[in-house]
């Protein structure tokens, strides 16, 4: 496949002292956002008038959209550059064909932990983009870069593109008015141009804008993430506020983006996944190709896998108002430790509080078990479950 969205347009950089701002701060602050660091960016954490609660529920009930461009971007081209970050992250890209997008960890060659879960769009055997967490965008350049072959190049465009997300179950609507593709599969992308006198709006002085239209998200409800060129971000946002408006549409920040992904038992970098946490203990095994020949971590998971691992990630959810949070430490019946809360919210949807947390596998905990959290000292019920807690529409 091609690639129209090719530009040559950067977000200025700020001083080394200042966070990353997205290319639609502005846009951010004239609707009352309430900003918060993270990852290195100064991106919206909610909205006057919404908040994360409101925001929360528009995203399942009717459609919300995200500016998501803290995200990073990464583009790996030349012969044989599909093979060569197959041979390096953990998913099968054999698995997938071109316009197909992919769920896979780059993982440490020596310990297996996760340096970052990424999403890896798949032009073709010569083009490769991804798109990992902002703060490690950085780390997992730097790493292809050192495996390259001559001829295979790793760019990092992390300024060149916006990515925005319509999520819920109005939000093939949304994009359909503004002439947007929405009825390919679920984690299969294409290209796109945005024309906006499609929606009657007034066509910006750039023209029509091509994009990239993508089947993912990180909410479990039926939605979509755009990539978009930096420089046409604002015109974009504004079309799909625009088109949205009919449908309930609310511009939604990380507060609710993280209760959401929380609530389908995704997880977040950091938290539930890290160096120091593999994808064998996180319960993802299934975004690893153990068929493969090579990728960085094989032998070292094929072993914790074969062993069984110290530690699993589970769901937890409150029978008490308790509000786990991550760090806080999960107690058997004896009052014994027997994990950690990873992370831990309350949940819109079930009104009860959430968590996923590692617990010790000697633990021998299982599903509908009792435990207890040490919620600022009290100590909260909750009881072990699988998640998703809420379930999901994504597909």
């Amino acid at each position: 496949m091609t690639d129209p969205t090719q530009v040559t347009g950067q977000t200025p950089e700020p001083p080394a002292d200042q966070p990353r701002r997205s290319p639609l701060h502005e846009r951010h602050a004239a609707l009352g956002a309430k900003f918060a660091a993270f990852g290195g960016w100064s991106m919206p954490l909610e909205y006057a008038g919404g908040g994360v609660l409101r925001e929360h529920d528009a995203v399942r009930t009717a459609v919300g959209v995200f500016d998501v461009s803290h995200l990073g971007k990464a583009r790996i081209t030349g012969p044989g550059a599909a093979d060569f970050v197959n041979a390096c992250l953990s998913n099968d890209l054999g698995r997938i064909g071109p316009g197909r997008a992919q769920y896979t960890l780059c993982c440490d060659e020596e310990t297996g932990g996760v340096v970052d879960d990424i999403i890896a769009y798949l032009y073709g055997p010569e083009h490769v983009f991804l798109i990992p967490n902002a703060a490690n965008t950085a780390e997992v350049v730097r790493r292809l870069r050192s495996a390259a072959p001559a001829g295979i190049t790793v760019t990092d465009e992390h300024r060149a593109y916006a990515v925005l997300a319509v999520q819920g179950p109005r939000s093939a609507e949304v994009l359909g008015t503004l002439g947007l593709p929405t009825e390919h599969g679920y984690m299969s992308f294409s290209t796109a141009e945005l024309s906006f006198s499609t929606a009657g709006l007034a066509t910006p002085e750039g023209g029509p804008v091509s994009l990239v239209v993508c089947r993912t998200g990180y909410t479990g409800e039926h939605g979509y993430e755009l990539v978009v060129p930096a420089e046409a971000a604002s015109e974009v946002w504004d079309a799909l506020l625009a088109a949205g408006e009919p449908y309930g549409i609310r511009a939604c920040g990380l507060g609710a983006r993280d209760t959401l992904r929380t609530e389908m038992g995704y997880p977040l970098h950091g938290q539930d996944l890290s160096p120091e946490i593999t994808p064998v203990q996180a319960r993802l095994g299934w975004a690893v190709g153990w068929d493969k020949p090579a990728f960085w971590g094989r032998e070292v998971l094929a072993a914790e896998r074969a062993a069984k691992p110290r530690r699993t990630l589970w769901g937890l959810v409150a029978l008490d108002r308790g509000i786990p949070r991550p760090g806080m430490t999960v107690l058997a019946a004896d009052g014994a430790a027997v994990g950690t809360v990873t992370s831990g919210t309350f949940s819109p949807t079930r009104k009860a509080g959430i968590a996923l947390a590692l617990l010790d596998s000697a633990a021998g905990l299982a599903q509908d078990d009792e435990v207890e959290v040490d919620v600022r000292g009290r100590r909260a019920a909750m009881r072990v479950v699988r998640p998703p807690f809420v379930q999901p529409s994504v597909k």
